[in-house]
């Protein structure tokens, strides 16, 4: 598994930020999947995505200062994935941070994994990039 890691700091105070962000949100702010439909569980929120043919499941759990959410099953672009978007207080405004790890188990594994995680780390600017003009 690799690690793909991007920051941002935006001019919004934290309760912007909060009121922004839903695990449908997330998804959409990606760009590669549309948020089909969440489900609301007592332990977190399942959202199907999907994109040309491919849906899949995405788990988030809330957490004080933003969401950690994974891939489920095999059903999806990565054998594994793994994500953070922590934010917090900085200066007069918010740092975001997203941070993910992902593996696509496929030969040779240290080349398709570099590839994952460049993949993954455009979809998570382009998370930054989607929120920072929302706000």
């Amino acid at each position: 598994m690799r690690e793909a890691s991007v920051s941002r700091f935006v001019q919004a105070t934290t309760r912007q930020v909060d009121r922004l962000l839903s695990p449908a949100s997330i998804v959409e702010y990606e760009g590669s999947f549309e948020p089909r439909e969440t489900i609301e569980l007592e332990e977190g929120t399942r959202v199907i995505a999907g994109a040309s043919g491919l849906e899949m499941g995405l788990f988030f759990e809330e957490r004080e200062n933003g969401y950690r959410y994974e891939q489920e099953g095999e059903a999806g672009p990565f054998e594994q994935m793994e994500t953070t978007l922590t934010y917090g207080a900085e200066n007069e405004g918010t740092r975001i941070e997203m941070v993910s790890t992902v593996s696509l188990d496929l030969f040779p594994r240290r080349l398709t994994d570099r590839v994952a995680v460049w993949k993954r780390e455009a979809e998570l600017e382009r998370a930054l990039d989607a929120i920072e003009e929302a706000l």
